[in-house]
């Protein structure tokens, strides 16, 4: 359905069944979900958040400066990109990370015509370090640089299959979304992406595609279009249920 996409990855999804940090096998597991849309000759953009291992409005940042632990945060995305990086190229798939942050040893400095280059030459490309700015989310992140390099649409990967009416684990009565615009998405205050990026999403008529990544082949599904397994966000239109 798609010539080029961005991958949103949240970091606890890099945990797997850990309480902190880094899952290879989920690592793993990961790449070669997107090996399996990169064959497909599908150009691939991928932004990796790190709440699994730092997170700058969470409880561990303490009483430290918001700037300082946004900064913090960034280089745990870093370290997130680093590790799907390797997984990915253990596959044979060339990889190129690129960081908002300055960081020659680990990353390519972000440069959206290089960014656009080797999409072209079908590698991956792995944006680490959010928008390089505290106080944004990676899911900002993620939106700015889809809009940078072209993409179609924004796939972000979470642990749960959708958008729900109401946080599920609390409400058994919470319905799952099939179709949800991104102005009832904001009135709702659906806790999806934060409203910056949605905003951003709804000014560049960019479709967002929530969808759980914990079901083997959902990647692939999601690229698909197959709306089962999780909720589509685009212009105009009410919310429809699944």
């Amino acid at each position: 359905m798609y010539k080029r996409i961005l991958l949103k990855l949240s970091g606890e999804a890099l945990m797997g069944t850990q309480n902190y940090g880094i899952d290879t096998l989920v690592a793993e597991s990961v790449a070669r979900e997107v090996k399996a849309v990169h064959d497909l000759g599908i150009e691939i953009a991928v932004v990796v958040g790190g709440g699994n291992i730092f997170r700058g409005v969470s409880e561990s940042a303490g009483n430290m400066d918001r700037a300082a632990a946004d900064y913090t945060g960034m280089l745990a995305t870093v370290m997130n990109a680093v590790v799907l990086q390797d997984a990915l190229e253990q596959l044979g798939v060339y990889t190129r990370v690129m960081s908002a942050i300055d960081i020659p040893q680990l990353a390519e400095p972000f440069i959206r015509r290089r960014a656009v280059r080797h999409l072209e030459k079908q590698r991956v490309v792995i944006f680490a370090a959010g928008t390089g700015n505290p106080y944004f989310t990676t899911d900002s992140a993620a939106a700015l640089r889809a809009c940078e390099v072209g993409a179609e649409v924004i796939f972000k990967a979470t642990k749960v299959d959708g958008i729900y009416s109401a946080d599920p684990m609390k409400d058994p009565t919470a319905t799952r979304f099939e179709k949800i615009s991104y102005q009832e998405v904001l009135e709702k205050q659906l806790k999806v992406m934060d409203a910056s990026a949605i905003s951003l999403c709804m000014d560049n008529n960019l479709p967002i595609m929530v969808f759980n990544m914990k079901e083997s082949g959902n990647i692939l599904k999601a690229v698909g279009g197959d709306l089962s397994i999780g909720t589509l966000v685009t212009v105009g239109g009410s919310a429809t249920t699944a």
